[in-house]
């Protein structure tokens, strides 16, 4: 392979600062770095794509993204119970906050998220150029984000995303503008991704990589490459260098501390509980039993009240709690989360304003689909906080004088 050329950043162009040139093999790459959320970077693109004519137009898009942007009833084919029981609830959640933070910014400049892209395609429509996803598959990143990430990790994202949607009231179009050199999703978790270095590896840094390696397989003499500016970077670091792409697109494997805990701690309390009857007697058996269920159900029932489950919906959650609580293989967020599915059937409706609700809080507790998704994982934190408060009630009942 040729030594990848750094030429001349764009001559001719106003925003040259944003356009990186390479030769590479015989083929010329355009590098053109964005803003998301901007007017001027969906303008510079189709500037930028209208004077070269490429013959390939790369988008900072994985195939999924790229179909939704061609397919925007895409919703509306959502099968919520299929999530639940693939335990995608906490990724599907966590991808809308993220949404509804970059879409909460497009609205406040009137601009439509991910405008630069969508801009993208068209000129590459009308110069009849081939369009490229570059980007690795969301739920891949995602899930190899969510798999490095312990529970109180996970929990601050949530948190974290849902603060940061009140803050995109304060963002205008010069602070977005200003921000061009950080990525939409780095920006929302860069906070968190000071704590958790893994998560800006995993957003960020692996993705540079994976652009790198399909931007330099995407076909054609001449390529565009449209990308997040806090991308470029990297990009630039990487570009001549083999990526190994398999290891980027597979999931780390579980840790062996969450298996200890996954199956050692339902095993000792189980184990404890039984002790408890046989050296103490019946009494004490009971009032541990007792301790177990009730806390277990308070929690995890408290959890889907505050998702604003159906009553039925809180009742399943605390009956499953202190049961799922001592199976690794179902939770209760399972539980109520396809009982609230039953319940409350989402609509097409719902799918199709999906996209306008997730911008408000109210609009996520009051569209049926992320009411689901938010049953389902406050039931879960629920149950899972109940665990822990059972224990010290447990211990304390086994210590009871007869």
């Amino acid at each position: 392979m040729e030594e990848a050329v750094s030429e001349n950043n764009g001559a001719g162009y106003p925003d040259d600062k944003d356009i990186h040139r390479f030769q590479l093999d015989g083929k010329e790459i355009v590098i053109l770095g964005t803003a998301h959320v901007s007017k001027a970077s969906a303008d510079l693109v189709a500037r930028v794509i209208q004077r070269e004519k490429p013959d390939t137009v790369c988008v900072e898009l994985c195939p999924s993204r790229l179909e939704a942007i061609n397919n925007p009833d895409r919703w509306k084919e959502m099968d919520i119970v299929s999530v639940i029981k693939e335990k995608r609830a906490y990724m599907l959640l966590s991808h809308l906050l993220l949404s509804s933070f970059q879409k909460k910014i497009a609205d406040k400049l009137e601009i439509q998220a991910g405008q630069e892209m969508m801009t993208a395609i068209q000129e590459a429509a009308a110069i009849e150029a081939s369009v490229h996803p570059i980007d690795r598959d969301i739920r891949t990143t995602l899930a190899r984000c969510w798999r490095l990430m312990g529970l109180k990790a996970k929990f601050s994202l949530l948190l974290d995303v849902m603060g940061a949607m009140d803050e995109a009231d304060k963002i205008t179009e010069e602070d977005v503008e200003a921000l061009k050199d950080k990525d939409a999703l780095e920006m929302v978790l860069e906070e968190l991704g000071e704590m958790l270095p893994q998560v800006r590896t995993v957003l960020i840094d692996e993705r540079d990589l994976y652009m790198v390696h399909t931007i330099n397989h995407a076909p054609g003499d001449k390529v565009v490459a449209v990308v997040g500016a806090g991308h470029v970077p990297g990009i630039k670091k990487h570009f001549d260098e083999q990526i190994d792409i398999e290891e980027l697109e597979s999931l780390p494997p579980k840790g062996k501390l969450g298996k200890v805990f996954k199956w050692g701690i339902p095993a000792a309390i189980i184990a404890l509980i039984a002790y408890g009857f046989f050296s103490r007697g019946g009494a004490v058996g009971v009032e541990m039993v007792g301790w177990w269920v009730g806390v277990n159900a308070f929690f995890a029932g408290l959890g889907a009240l505050l998702a604003l489950g159906h009553p039925l919906t809180i009742l399943a959650a605390m009956a499953a709690a202190p049961l799922t609580s001592l199976n690794p293989m179902i939770a209760a967020g399972w539980v109520s989360g396809l009982t609230e599915a039953y319940l409350r059937k989402p609509q097409v409706k719902d799918l199709e304003s999906l996209s306008s609700d997730i911008v408000t809080f109210r609009g996520f507790w009051k569209n049926k689909v992320t009411r689901i998704l938010l049953v389902t994982v406050l039931s879960n934190v629920g149950s899972m906080i109940g665990t822990f408060v059972a224990l010290p009630f447990i211990l304390r009942a086994f210590g009871v004088e007869q």
